[in-house]
């Protein structure tokens, strides 16, 4: 059970007979059967049905299932194996797909919100899903409304409508007013009906939109998308003139042209590329869900890898939510004792504290006799709360509770003994005697300063270490708070962070965004920020070319969240914050996001790797079509020669250095860096196997030439290949090194084994031309070693 229920199962206990007591058993039995429930699943992933579609029908598959098919047709059967390796590979990402999903779903239980509920009388939490028509739905800070309803009780009741409407201000929400699904509590409390459940709410919408495993908006699938694009573009031209060339120009027969073209298509598609982002996603998800992270959309592991500023709530991000009274301090030789009842008055007056509050509460407990009369709830936008007190003797009192440098008029000799103890990275309230109406709005300019309450904020143990994990890896941390500058830097340098030492508080910060970005840039800590100076601050730095990931747990970080590159929400936050986010740590530990930041980089580095592989198949593949319809001769290889050479050169060792270890920064311009790389490779490639097999068309002759000239082009093709991935396996490690070794070991032993041999139909035939074949490659490998180096230097990533 929540604080918050607790504390209003509390108030019960003493005798508070809620206003409304809600539905009875009978009558929720009956809606249930009526079907009057709210039935929306929560959906934290696709469908099964939508993950076989996506794997099976794309497309690639459908032109190689085509091919296929032909190859079936005019035999032999070892010539459509690219048929089957496409199916392992469909099936593979099926099965990992399904194994990620199967994750989401059960973290999305975890993780899912459980409304306050009040029936016959009592409250309790249940699962979403349980909700029905007329339910009574109570409601506290940072609270979302699940399902459209009409407001029954109001304790200062404000609601922020932003998410529906765009308007950031809050709306204060009185009885027979109606809130809508989507919208959250910010300030007070208070309890609804609800007039519509399920698929007729807002939320249902809203849920399908923050919850969807997408995999879109993300460099990596778009920049594939767009290489798969121009490889459509090529094939169809290029499939024309193979077949006319062969059957007009060479008279080939018909069953051998169509092998002959098949062959020169297939390899031209980077289809197993695909396959492996989306396994590397799927793991990634898997990886991250064993540490109990939610990614409610998928390419926020990506994003949160290309992030270069991470912007910091204080609570509950570098501090854990408790804190503890340290100590009270009387101002004016006020009444210690008296204090003390104030506070426990005061604390009872809200039944729904804040973190501070709960510590005054835990320390100075409500006594007999004090009464509220009316309370005026915490706002992260007043930074106060106060309440209208009747004392046992009968004396009518009104208490504000909040920031002494709000509460306090400027050079008041409080504030200095204030700034003493919050550069002790202590958080300090003042409790002021208001001398006007509670709901005046000019209350705060009236008050008389009566005690400090210090509290001492417990430091998360494992927030030094993350803030040294982003320092190390180039990720700017800036703390964005609402509590005092002073405190919130010293905090911050208790846990070593580099520019803490010069707080900045953000009422001094310039309104012109451009301005306000070059301050942001020089300091690190920013303290009395507003909820929307949060949303301010994420868009100066985004304008100045930043990606922004922003982290928080309260009400007041759901607009810097929801416009961030990245939202990160603790699982213990608020629904509102949880609602936005992108990602949500559901063990609630800032120590988590190295974590996915780390899978991020070895996916965008990895699948750059391995995307190298694909496209320089793809550039040779393309070379050696264009050239062999050029030259009028037939195409040297068959099917089963490609398939075998792209299974041992790119397809196995592909699936090992995608899932691999990688702590490369992530760098933009996918496409750019892929091809740079890709196109030379594969035009040394293909000229290299083109060479060979024209030195061996005028070095064999007879009725058996073709075969012995295409198993030459195919040594000199594989022995290229295998240089790009000894390039591509770099830093060697002894599990890379063995990875190469086995599929060069995997080659050799189709070369020996008379049954592959007649499988694959390779032979090589006399030692002159073999060897010649090793010679070409070796030059080649020379070649593709100074074109790395050339490009590396000339277009540096």
């Amino acid at each position: 059970m929540t604080q918050r229920a607790k504390t209003e199962a509390g108030s019960r206990e003493q005798g508070a007979e809620p206003a409304h007591r809600g539905l009875s058993a009978a009558e929720v039995a009956e809606r249930v059967s009526r079907g009057e429930v709210n039935d929306v699943p929560v959906r934290s992933s696709r469908s099964t049905a939508d993950i076989v579609r996506s794997n099976v029908f794309t497309r690639f598959n459908a032109i190689i299932g085509v091919l296929f098919v032909i190859i079936l047709i005019v035999g032999p059967i070892q010539d459509g194996l690219f048929g089957f390796v496409i199916v392992a590979n469909t099936g593979i990402g099926i099965i990992q797909e399904l194994r990620a999903k199967k994750t989401l779903d059960s973290l999305a239980v975890i993780g899912e919100s459980r409304p306050t509920v009040r029936r016959d009388g009592k409250a309790a939490e249940i699962p979403t899903s349980e909700v029905v028509l007329g339910d009574v739905i109570e409601l506290g800070p940072g609270d979302k409304v699940i399902v459209d309803g009409e407001v029954l009780e109001s304790d200062g009741l404000e609601i922020d409508e932003s998410l529906l409407t765009g308007e950031a201000d809050p709306v204060v929400k009185k009885p027979g007013e109606k809130v809508m699904s989507g919208s959250f509590v910010v300030a007070g409390g208070g309890a609804f009906t609800a007039t519509k459940v399920g698929r007729e709410a807002y939320a249902a919408q809203l849920a399908e939109e923050a919850s969807r495993f997408t995999l879109v908006h993300s460099e990596l699938r778009t920049g594939i998308s767009q290489i798969l694009k121009y490889v459509t573009w090529m094939m169809v031209p290029t499939a024309i003139g193979l077949i006319l060339s062969h059957l007009f120009t060479l008279n080939m027969a018909g069953d051998e042209a169509v092998r002959r073209m098949v062959a020169g298509i297939v390899p031209m598609i980077p289809e197993g590329l695909v396959l492996l982002t989306s396994v590397a996603f799927a793991i990634g998800v898997i990886r991250l869900g064993r540490k109990k992270c939610l990614v409610q959309e998928l390419p926020a592991i990506e994003g949160l890898a290309r992030v270069d500023v991470v912007c910091l709530d204080k609570t509950g991000t570098l501090t854990e939510g408790g804190m503890d009274v340290s100590e009270l301090r009387p101002l004016d030789d006020a009444d210690e004792g008296r204090i003390k009842q104030v506070l426990g008055a005061l604390g009872a007056s809200d039944p729904r504290p804040n973190a501070s509050l709960q510590a005054i509460i835990d320390a100075y407990p409500a006594e007999d006799g004090w009464r509220s009369t009316d309370a005026l709830p915490f706002s992260s936008a007043r930074k106060y709360s106060g309440a209208a007190l009747q004392s046992p003797d009968g004396e009518q009192t009104t208490w504000l509770l909040g920031a002494p440098d709000v509460l306090l008029p400027s050079g008041d000799d409080a504030l200095a003994e204030v700034d003493d103890l919050n550069a002790q990275g202590l958080r300090v309230l003042l409790l002021a005697r208001a001398e006007r109406d509670l709901h005046d709005s000019a209350i705060a300019d009236h008050v008389r300063p009566t005690a400090l309450v210090v509290l001492e904020q417990r430091l998360r143990p494992d927030a030094m270490d993350t803030l040294r994990y982003f320092e190390e890896q180039g990720v700017q941390a800036k703390v964005i708070s609402g509590d005092n500058a002073v405190s919130v830097g010293a905090v911050a340098t208790k846990l070593g962070m580099p520019g803490a030492e010069s707080p900045v508080d953000a009422r001094k910060l310039p309104a012109d965004q451009e301005e306000m970005g070059k301050v942001l840039e020089g300091g690190a800590v920013f303290g009395r920020v507003t909820p929307q100076q949060k949303r301010d601050m994420v868009g100066a730095l985004q304008k100045r070319g930043h990606n922004v990931a922003m982290t928080g747990d309260g009400v007041n970080d759901v607009l810097a969240l929801k416009d961030a590159d990245i939202g990160v929400s603790m699982g213990a936050g608020s629904e509102a914050t949880k609602a936005v986010a992108q990602i949500v740590l559901l063990n609630n530990s800032f120590a988590t996001l190295p974590s996915v930041v780390a899978e991020g980089r070895r996916v965008i580095g990895n699948i750059t790797r391995v995307a190298t592989l694909f496209l320089t198949k793809t550039v040779y593949s393309v070379l050696l079509a264009i050239l062999v319809a050029c030259c009028q001769i037939p195409y040297p290889y068959l099917p089963r020669h490609l398939t075998l050479l792209s299974t041992l050169t790119i397809g196995v060792p592909a699936f090992f250095l995608a899932l691999a270890p990688n702590k490369e920064r992530a760098k933009p311009h996918f496409v750019r860096r892929v091809m740079r790389y890709a196109v030379p490779s594969g035009l040394i490639i293909g000229l290299a196997a083109f060479a060979t097999y024209l030195l061996a068309r005028s070095h064999y002759d007879g009725p058996d030439a073709l075969p012995a000239e295409t198993s030459a082009a195919t040594l000199t093709l594989f022995l290229s290949a295998m240089w790009v991935l000894a390039i591509i396996a770099r830093p060697y490690t002894w599990w890379r090194i063995g990875l190469v070794l086995a599929m060069a070991l995997g080659f050799l032993i189709v070369l020996v084994v008379p049954w592959l041999q007649n499988f694959f139909d390779l032979k090589l035939v006399g030692t002159t031309m073999p060897w010649a074949a090793v010679g070409i490659a070796a030059a080649a490998a020379v070649l593709l070693e100074v074109a790395w180096r050339v490009v590396g230097r000339r277009f540096p990533a």
